[in-house]
């Protein structure tokens, strides 16, 4: 088991051991703090983030504004990928793509999984969604990762 799954699994056993994780997480990468994100689940191959309905994430007509969500999906895809990548490969992000398929007027649920498979040198389309409380997806969309062999 990588070092990151095996933080979130020790942590998450504590009452604030997610938040402690996602807090974590935004020391690494500060951008993600923006939005005040947590981790809820972290497996292998998966990741879910959640991003409350709160006012410094609105866009004009009061709903979550796409880049928090995206800003989101991107946290879930690198969170997922840091804790599932083989020890012999190392991966960096080429893009992203979304398309947004609803109004997100609730807390939004930021979704990446993929295949074990998935996991080999070259371009790796990484599927991502938010999904908001009825369980509509409001973003969908991919992001793709360049993976190399790690150095040794």
């Amino acid at each position: 088991m990588n070092k990151t799954l095996r933080i979130y699994q020790q942590l998450e056993k504590f009452p604030l051991g997610k938040r402690l994780f996602s807090w974590q997480v935004g020391r690494v990468a500060p951008y993600f703090s923006s939005v005040s994100p947590l981790v809820t689940q972290l497996e292998k191959n998966y990741c879910s983030i959640l991003i409350k309905r709160q006012r410094k994430v609105f866009n004009h007509i009061k709903t979550m504004h796409v880049i928090a969500i995206c800003n989101g999906l991107e946290m879930a895809m690198g969170v997922m990928a840091e804790a599932s990548i083989p020890k012999n490969l190392r991966w960096i992000p080429k893009g992203m793509t979304v398309n947004y398929t609803a109004k997100a007027a609730s807390d939004i649920r930021c979704i990446a999984k993929v295949n074990e498979s998935d996991w080999k040198v070259g371009d790796m389309i990484v599927p991502v969604k938010a999904i908001d409380e009825n369980d509509i997806e409001v973003v969908v969309g991919e992001i793709k990762l360049w993976i190399t062999e790690r150095k040794s």
